[in-house]
């Protein structure tokens, strides 16, 4: 029978694990170690208004996700306003409303950003080219301006670049001047452009530095070479490109605030930088899940906590496999070291052990003496689970009263698996002796230490958690060792002889 169809799904399923992983990494900037950090700022803007004793709406402009940094949470405190969050080809605006309002007013928008490595330039829409019409004589200056700088250049943004030198103190002319009497910097800079038949807008930015209050936004000029390609300008040095400590704040040529009801409004920033740990950082973002996005963060925290120890079984069952068919130890039970593996993460390893030899020596004690009573399978096992949970009763109030706290944890052992231990155990000794049962036990035992090693690894409970993609790898490495028919390395023992020879 061909192999090919096993080895296409083993394949299909390897990919599909890797892949997840990848796009999780890349897309959703998940780390693969724990313990990673992430800076991330927190901005707050004030806003600042006096009310005139009527109906108020104020719309105050919001940041997007865009290069370099990604919005992870958003909070507003705003006494008595309705508040409401509002999205148009020209980006996002808050919006708060009141029916009455007198006197001073403030109003808070705070937002959480993570730096992240995501460089790719944001879509913005370009604008359309606007009619520009001067009084004299700043028409004939205006022209004069544009023609100058247009002979000094070869497109968009080296026309922009040499328009803003012309009007820095260094080139500028007579011209340069009339117009700054007549016009803000930024302002008069886009309305040139336009006329040039340059598609450009005025935009608002934020420099982030650590500690700073009280801050304002800055005028930058977006200039557009087609559809898609744009570059920012800074319209005092004209210096191209997106400084990284530069948040755009406002990108589709509003104003940034509005305020109807109220005079001498204004809006402050202030900032703080801080560094979080990756996993924190992105755990907003990994609630929002997809079909491609898919991850635990989406369910509760208590569901989150029961699966986190769920999904260390496949590694378990992982180590079990690998023991059991290329090492060739013989365990008691299959997968009965995964479950006590399990109890050893929430007991720790020496408490563990420790509870574990207790309670199977006591048990293969009162099970030696139940086979001379001649019960059915039934009755023998559920007598030898009432012992085990007599026994795991006892042990735990002994370690209480003794101050041994750590012993209470015992409780957490399957009392199920352990009696279905026992019973085998008892079996095992009535047909094979004492030789075989410490065999098995003994190998179950390292088994689960094994496997307790592997499952309380750091770095793999991070993996398994946040990569659901490894589950699919752990399957296929499993389907591959499912299919090993070779010899195991303790069965290679038996040809000692021959190489001594």
């Amino acid at each position: 029978m061909s192999r090919l169809p096993f080895y296409l799904i083993v394949g299909l399923l390897m990919v599909l694990g890797i892949g997840t992983s990848l796009h999780r990494h890349i897309q959703m900037e998940v780390p693969w170690t724990p313990g990673e950090l992430r800076q991330i700022w927190e901005v707050e803007a004030i806003v600042d208004f006096t009310a005139l004793g009527e109906p108020v709406r104020v719309d105050l402009a919001l940041p997007s996700h865009q290069r370099g940094y990604r919005i992870l949470t958003e909070n507003t405190a705003s006494p008595g306003y309705g508040l409401s969050f509002l999205q148009d080809e020209t980006g996002r605006r808050a919006q708060w409303s009141i029916r009455r309002a007198t006197g001073s007013q403030q109003l808070y928008y705070s937002v959480r950003l993570q730096v992240t490595d995501d460089r790719r330039q944001r879509q913005v829409s370009r604008p359309e080219l606007r009619e520009i019409s001067w009084e004299r004589p700043y028409d004939t200056a205006a022209a004069q301006v544009i023609e100058r700088a247009w002979m000094r250049s070869a497109d968009p943004y080296t026309f922009t670049r040499e328009l803003i030198r012309d009007f820095n103190e260094d080139r500028q002319g007579e011209n340069a001047r009339l117009l700054l009497t007549q016009f803000e910097r930024t302002a008069l800079l886009v309305r040139l452009l336009n006329q040039a038949g340059v598609h450009a807008r005025e935009v608002s930015g934020l420099v982030l530095e650590d500690g700073r209050r009280r801050q304002a936004l800055t005028s930058w000029i977006m200039v557009f070479t087609d559809e898609e390609n744009w570059a920012l300008f800074n319209p005092r040095t004209a210096d191209q490109g997106q400084p990284e400590n530069l948040m755009l704040w406002e990108t589709g040529g509003r104003a940034v605030l509005e305020v109807q009801g109220g005079s001498n409004s204004r809006v402050t920033f202030s900032m703080l930088s801080r560094s979080q740990p990756a996993a924190a950082a992105v755990r907003s973002q990994l609630a929002d899940d997809t079909l491609l996005n898919f991850s635990i963060h989406s369910l509760p925290l208590e569901e989150q906590a029961l699966f986190q120890t769920i999904l260390l079984i496949p590694i378990g069952a992982l180590v079990v496999v690998f023991l059991r068919i290329l090492v060739g130890i013989k365990t008691s039970g299959t997968f009965m070291p995964v479950l006590i593996a399990l109890a050893f993460i929430q007991t720790t390893l020496p408490t563990g052990l420790i509870g574990f030899l207790l309670i199977v020596a006591v048990g293969l004690v009162i099970r030696n003496y139940l086979s001379y009573l001649n019960l059915l399978l039934v009755a023998r096992v559920s007598a030898v689970i009432i012992t085990v949970i007599a026994i795991i009763s006892i042990f735990s109030v002994l370690s209480y009263r003794v101050g041994l706290n750590a012993g209470l944890t015992i409780t957490f052992f399957p009392m199920i698996i352990l009696a279905w231990t026992i019973e085998r155990m008892s079996i095992l000794w009535e047909e094979e002796g004492p030789k075989e049962v410490l065999i098995q036990g003994g190998g179950s035992l390292i088994t689960a230490v094994l496997a307790y090693l592997a499952m309380n690894n750091p770095w793999i409970r991070h993996i398994t958690f946040n990569f659901l993609g490894v589950q699919l790898i752990i399957m296929s490495l499993i389907l591959l060792l499912g299919n090993y028919t070779g010899y195991r390395l303790l069965e290679l023992r038996r040809f000692k002889p021959v190489t001594e020879d």
